[in-house]
Parts: structure tokens; C-alpha cells; sequence
């Protein structure tokens, strides 16, 4: 018996279409909530809003914790133009070139949606001869809404104020061929494999060698999401992220990708060696790389002084925080090394 295939994908799916910038995941925290309840797990809410669902193990003097992130990149209105269009500020680290012409939706603080495009301020080709060489910057990109507005006060009108959330539209594709293209699977993809796990894990009967924890974060994507809140007996950390693609990398979009190194620094070599190890042992396809503009909750745990063995694995992902595109193969490969790895000894201290 192995990790469902499609109830990962299905799961990313329904994840990745709920809304949830930084700073705004309520609704997504909850269906995770009701997720880990149909599946019967134990799980508590952290003070930030985060989740530890608990799976209990043969020793509990030495704890594990997995990590995924559910929050995602995003903005906020910044300022209402004159014009009637909106002013963006970013949330997370991407590019305003990443959005442009996407589809969003802002959330008023009544819970109105009102729908829109991300556009340059001087899109037409046909009447600004500069507009390909224009910077996409924060002064050089609006939001056109999809309301009948001309003016500033037509805006508020609508119930949108400075401050109010901004979600990109996902465009969730799965093809015949096994792609998955969409926005957010930084880091709702892993979510849904940790999911996936657990559900595994409940149906098969399989008891942990450790008692595990699998925290779904919520503010990773601005710096503290996996950073508190972890459990006193943990020793061992694993964030399942994502594995970047490009130039000089050699992750691609069917393996799972582990972190040997980031802006943070190297990941602990025990584990990383460890993690390898089951890798080669159950034949899996896996890289490793090194990801320079890269950082984790296990990163962050790290600097707010935990104590622990912290590392970092995930399925490698095109075009990371623009619209990415994975495999189910990947899904598959990092699903099966983290279930390789919670039935594994616990290195030794």
C-alpha cells in the first residue's frame, strides 16, 4: 500500500484554490482543520494560526516534526488612483513580472470579492510606443477592476480600502500527461503530500517508530512560519517544500529534490546523508542541490534557537513564484522518501 497519487493531486487541487496570501489564510487553515478531522488526526491551532496535527509513536522521549507551508505569495492594496485603479504592495519575495496580466480577486474587509487584472500602467502597444521596455515596478503596475469605476471614490464605494488582500488567480491545470501548472504549489503541493502521508498512515494502521508532528504553517513565505510553537521532545526537523529549477541545478520536475544548502547555510549533513541513503535504498529519483536565494521554516526554526537536526526535501518545481508547473511523478517520489524517512531510526545525537 502506498500514498495515494490522486488524493494528493485532488488535494493540491482543492488547496490551491483557496485564496490564502500571508496574512490571510483563515479559510485555507480551516479546510486543512477539516481535512485532519475526516481523517481522525489529532491536531491543535498555535496562537499564529498555524496546525500540528500529532501522530503518536513506539518512542515518545525523541519527537519528529514535518513542515509545510499553506500560506502563499500575494499583495495588498497600497492605494486607490484617481483613475479608479489600484496600487499594488507585494507579499513575499517575487516580481511584479511574475503577475502581470493575471487575474485577481480583492477581498474587502466586509468579505466582498471584487475581481480584476494585473496590468501595466501603460499596457496598449498601440498607444505607448515604450511599453514593452517600461520596468514592471510597483509605480508601473495597477490593478484594473472588473466594476464600472472612474474615480477614487467609485472604489470605495465598493467597499475596497487601502490594506485589503489580493490573490492571483491559480489557473490549476492537471494534464493528461501528468503535469500539474499552477500558481501556489510553493507550497501547497507539499501540504498535500504530508497529507497524503497521514492518510496513509491512518488507513494502513502503520505505527511510527517516533511520535511524529506535521506543522502546517502559515507565514512562511514572509520569514517566521515553522519558527515557534515547536514541540519540546522534537530533535529531528524536515521542511517539504519545494526544489527550485534552472540554470546550474539539477532538480527537475519528477524528482524529489534535497536541500544540501541555502541563504541560510548548509542543512545538517547527518540527515542529508541520511535522506540520500533511504533514497538510493528505495530506488527513488532524487538530486540534490543548492538553492542560493532560498530559505525554510527549518531554516527559521533554526535562528529563533531550536535545538534541532533540521533539514529540507520537496518536489522539484519549474518557474518557482511565477506560475509554476511539477509532476505527479515528484509528488510520488517525495511522498514515498518521506515515508521512507518517518519509518527510519532517528540519527543518533
Amino acid at each position: 500500500m502506498t500514498v495515494s497519487v490522486p488524493y494528493m493531486v485532488d488535494s493540491f487541487c482543492q488547496l490551491a484554490n483557496i485564496p490564502s496570501p500571508s496574512g490571510n489564510t483563515a479559510k485555507v487553515m480551516e479546510w486543512v482543520a477539516q481535512e485532519l478531522t475526516s481523517l481522525g488526526v489529532e491536531h491543535k491551532r498555535t496562537n499564529k494560526g498555524a496546525i500540528i496535527a500529532t501522530l503518536p509513536g513506539r518512542n515518545q522521549e525523541k519527537e519528529r516534526l514535518l513542515t509545510a507551508h499553506v500560506d502563499t505569495l500575494g499583495a495588498m492594496v497600497k492605494e486607490i488612483k484617481a483613475s479608479g485603479r489600484l496600487k499594488l504592495t507585494l507579499i513575499g519575495g517575487f516580481t511584479f513580472n511574475a503577475v502581470e496580466g493575471e487575474h485577481c480577486s480583492i477581498e474587502t474587509s466586509s468579505g466582498r470579492i471584487v475581481t480584476g487584472t494585473i496590468l501595466s500602467t501603460k499596457a496598449s502597444v498601440h498607444v505607448y510606443r515604450e511599453s514593452g521596455k517600461m520596468e514592471r515596478s510597483e509605480e508601473n503596475m495597477e490593478v484594473r477592476l472588473d466594476e464600472k469605476v472612474k474615480s477614487k471614490q467609485d472604489v470605495i464605494d465598493l467597499g475596497i480600502s487601502v490594506g485589503d488582500f489580493v490573490s492571483f488567480d491559480p489557473r490549476v491545470t492537471v494534464t493528461e500527461s501528468g503535469f500539474i501548472k499552477s500558481r501556489h504549489i510553493d507550497d501547497k503541493a507539499s501540504v498535500a503530500i504530508l497529507l497524503g502521508v497521514i492518510k496513509h498512515l491512518k488507513e494502513s494502521n502503520e505505527i511510527l517508530p517516533y511520535t511524529t508532528h506535521f506543522f502546517v504553517s502559515n507565514n512562511e513565505e514572509i520569514g517566521y512560519g515553522g519558527n515557534s510553537s515547536v514541540p519540546s521532545k522534537v530533535v529531528e526537523y524536515l521542511a517539504v517544500d519545494m526544489g527550485a529549477i534552472g540554470d546550474g541545478q539539477t532538480t527537475d520536475e519528477y524528482c524529489v529534490s534535497i536541500c544540501a544548502k541555502d541563504s541560510s547555510g548548509p542543512y545538517h549533513y547527518g540527515l542529508r546523508r541520511h535522506l540520500t541513503e533511504l533514497a538510493e535504498k528505495n530506488g527513488l529519483h532524487y538530486q540534490v542541490d543548492i538553492y542560493p536565494y532560498y530559505g525554510s521554516d527549518a531554516s527559521a526554526a533554526l535562528r529563533a534557537g531550536y535545538d534541532i537536526v533540521h533539514g529540507l526535501i520537496g518536489p522539484g518545481v519549474d518557474a518557482s513564484h511565477s506560475h509554476e508547473r511539477t509532476h505527479k511523478e515528484a509528488l510520488d517520489n517525495t511522498a514515498k522518501l518521506v515515508m521512507a524517512y518517518l519509518m527510519s531510526e532517528a540519527l543518533q545525537a
